[in-house]
């Protein structure tokens, strides 16, 4: 009698755990089914926001094409520039899609894939300042606008030391510094500096041609040692090859490539 009630009270309670179990099951089965990439929806044409709030641009196709061919759903977190990095340290997002530079200092503590596009620092210069060459701008008295953390701001710590470097944490309070005149020139990707001059030709001048000795290139950020990063470093190769990337800057970056084919400039992808 005592056995029955003891089966009578367990089945049920193995039923409830077994079915707990299957369904705690297909939730990771689910969740590894989503993709969750970082980037900051501040700089068109590669990552940026509809009126609706919709995420748009370059990254954002590429991220959804790379998540086609992986088999997951793509979930866009759009991140404060300088929390990219430690969001993705801590797991909140799978990776970094967000224009980001390889550097030395940042593989010290993540992996990037193979690189996906180069570009080479540019300059924003006010039309009346009469700046022709980086080393115009490494003079007393010269103000020279930088976003924070980025590889403008790392060039113009290490190159200009005569200048008077001005830090800020969005690309739009740089471009209007150069803008209104109270700098003389901002450091960005030659991409970006195109796209800020043709927005502004009465007041700046672009300044294209490249002034580093090394191209810099973009790649996808992963955590170290992240077994993502072989597909993801496949994808790239397939996507340079099929014709991907073309498409993306046909649809984004058409003006642009006319202008540095005009130049004689590498172009990005």
């Amino acid at each position: 009698m005592l056995k029955k009630l003891l089966l009578t009270l367990i089945v049920p309670f193995l039923m409830v755990f077994i079915s707990g179990c299957n369904e705690n099951s297909s939730q990771t089965k689910e969740e590894k089914k989503v993709l969750k990439v970082g980037m900051e929806l501040a700089y068109p044409p590669f990552e940026m926001s509809e009126k609706d709030g919709t995420p748009s641009g370059v990254s954002v196709d590429f991220a959804k094409a790379l998540g086609k061919k992986l088999g997951r759903e793509v979930i866009i977190e759009n991140i404060a520039w300088d929390g990219l990095i430690p969001s993705l340290k801590t797991g909140k997002i799978d990776l970094i899609i967000s224009s980001m530079t390889i550097t030395q200092e940042r593989k010290k503590s993540i992996d990037f894939s193979i690189p996906y596009a180069q570009s080479s620092l540019a300059i924003l210069a006010n039309k009346n300042s009469e700046i022709k060459t980086i080393e115009d701008l490494n003079q007393e008295g010269k103000k020279v606008a930088v976003k924070k953390g980025s590889t403008g701001h790392l060039y113009a710590k290490d190159n200009l030391p005569k200048a008077d470097v001005l830090v800020f944490d969005k690309e739009s309070a740089c471009v209007l510094e150069v803008v209104q005149g109270k700098a003389d020139g901002f450091l960005y990707d030659q991409l970006t500096i195109y796209k800020n001059y043709s927005q502004h030709k009465d007041t700046t001048v672009a300044l294209l041609q490249p002034f580093q000795k090394d191209f810099e290139y973009w790649g996808v950020a992963l955590r170290k040692d992240e077994p993502l990063k072989k597909e993801v470093d496949a994808f790239i190769k397939e996507a340079k090859e099929d014709g991907t990337f073309d498409s993306f800057a046909n649809k984004y970056l058409t003006d642009a490539k006319k202008t540095f084919d005009e130049l004689g400039i590498a172009f990005f992808f």
